[in-house]
């Protein structure tokens, strides 16, 4: 079945329909929870509590683009915790390290064709200066840039995920953009020589 026949086989109580629509959208759910949240447990519960909401409000779908649809679920699911974080802090644990003192289970917020092993320690503080200063953007600001820039939709999707005018995403991408860039300058030595500041790169 198609996408169509699968949310209207959904609708009319299908389950496995259902389940077949979250294994098609399960990793992109995944990954724009992972940007926004920056914890891959955190990612994990906001994905599943997405597609719980998803499925119970099935029958709110009024057509359109079934993927922005769901990625309004997964943004509302990630907004909710991370108002719910502000709410109640916690003292992050210390990670955990092996016997050279680098970090374990470091999540990956960069795809990477497995570094040399010169290249990794680098890699690892380019991906953490990226997640630091996606973290520093507004929840509304973020969300544009991960699905528009990381995730590769296209305006009208993330419109109509984000429930707000097309205009208003261009706005918000030109703005995150811009905060992003400013931000990772405090980097300029962990990034590639064509993304560095022209000062930086005359010296």
């Amino acid at each position: 079945m198609d996408e169509t026949q699968l949310i209207q086989a959904a609708l009319a109580g299908e389950l496995d329909a259902f389940n077949r629509l979250v294994l098609a959208y399960q990793d992109l759910a995944y990954n724009v929870a992972y940007r926004m949240m920056g914890d891959e447990d955190d990612a994990s519960d906001a994905t599943q509590t997405a597609f719980i909401s998803a499925y119970k409000n099935l029958r709110s779908y009024r057509g359109g683009s079934f993927k922005a649809w769901v990625l309004r679920m997964v943004t509302n699911s990630c907004y909710d915790e991370l108002r719910r974080k502000q709410r109640h802090p916690t003292t992050p644990l210390e990670p955990k390290t092996d016997a050279d003192g680098d970090e374990l289970d470091t999540p990956r917020w960069i795809a990477s064709d497995d570094p040399l092993p010169e290249d990794r320690l680098e890699v690892k503080e380019l991906e953490h200066a990226i997640q630091h200063c996606l973290e520093k953007l507004s929840v509304e600001f973020r969300s544009v840039l991960v699905m528009v820039d990381l995730q590769g939709l296209d305006y009208e999707e993330v419109a109509m995920s984000a429930n707000v005018p097309l205009g208003t995403i261009k706005s918000r991408l030109a703005r995150a953009r811009f905060k992003l860039r400013d931000c990772l300058r405090g980097f300029q030595e962990l990034l590639p020589v064509e993304f560095r500041h022209k000062d930086e790169i005359k010296q």
